[in-house]
This record gives C-alpha cells, structure tokens and sequence, in this order.
C-alpha cells in the first residue's frame, strides 16, 4: 500500500526525533560518560584501524545515528519516495540528516541556556559582593 508524499514527509521528521535523541544521549549525556570514555580511549588507542573505527561510533552523534537510523529503518519499514531497496536508501540518508539537523539545534539550544545560566550566576556574584553579601 502506498503512502502519500506528504505522509512520508511527515514520517520523515517524526521518525527522525527518536534518532536524534538516541544518538546524542549515548554520545553526549552523563548516563553513557564511562561507556563513551571508554570508546573515547579505545578509538584513539586501538592496534588496528578497525577496532580505533568501531569505537569512534559510540563518540561521534553523526556517525551513531547512522546505526540508529538502520535500527529505525528495520523496526518500521519506512521508505522514501519509492517502494524497494531505493526507498530505503534514500529515507535512511534522509533520516540522518535530519535527525542530525535536531541534534545542531539542541545543542545550540543547549549551549545558549548554559551561557545563560553562567552570566545570571556571575551577575548574581557581583550583586552579592557589591551588597556585602557572602552568598
């Protein structure tokens, strides 16, 4: 049964968010830290090319939503604009940049709430020592 264009589109960037979100808390978040130090270490301290690769892909978010994306692509089936093995290419391609699109813009996002978050705290310093408060 075919799905309607705009229904792929939407399944595009619907599919997409569970990708990023995956691929940047395994390869961002404090819950996979050992894990990833880890990979971090044996990726640049491997004997052999393949096994220094295999280990980048647990640190870098582009390269981990790749495995996310065929994950993805196994579980539902989707494809893109055609219904064979093109449909799958082309959705999978499709999948991680957008996928990787919401991880830029979550961490742009993010290191701007950081940045804030720093400047509320330094003017709250010097608030407090031009009021003589210890805080």
């Amino acid at each position: 049964m075919s799905t309607s264009l705009p229904q792929q589109i939407i399944h595009l960037f619907l599919l997409a968010i569970p990708i990023a979100c995956i691929a940047w808390t395994v390869t961002h978040e404090e819950v996979f830290r050992e894990p990833r130090e880890y990979c971090v270490k044996r990726s640049k301290e491997g004997k052999t090319l393949l096994k220094r690769k295999f280990f980048y892909l647990f640190t870098c978010e582009y390269c981990f939503s790749h495995y996310v994306t065929i994950f993805i692509l196994i579980i539902t089936g989707y494809q893109l604009l055609f219904e064979d093995w093109r449909g799958y290419i082309i959705s999978g391609f499709s999948l991680v940049w957008i996928a990787n699109i919401y991880m830029s813009l979550f961490g742009l996002i993010r290191t701007d709430l950081k940045k804030d978050k720093i400047d509320v705290n330094l003017k709250q310093e010097e608030l407090n020592k031009k009021n003589g408060n210890k805080d």
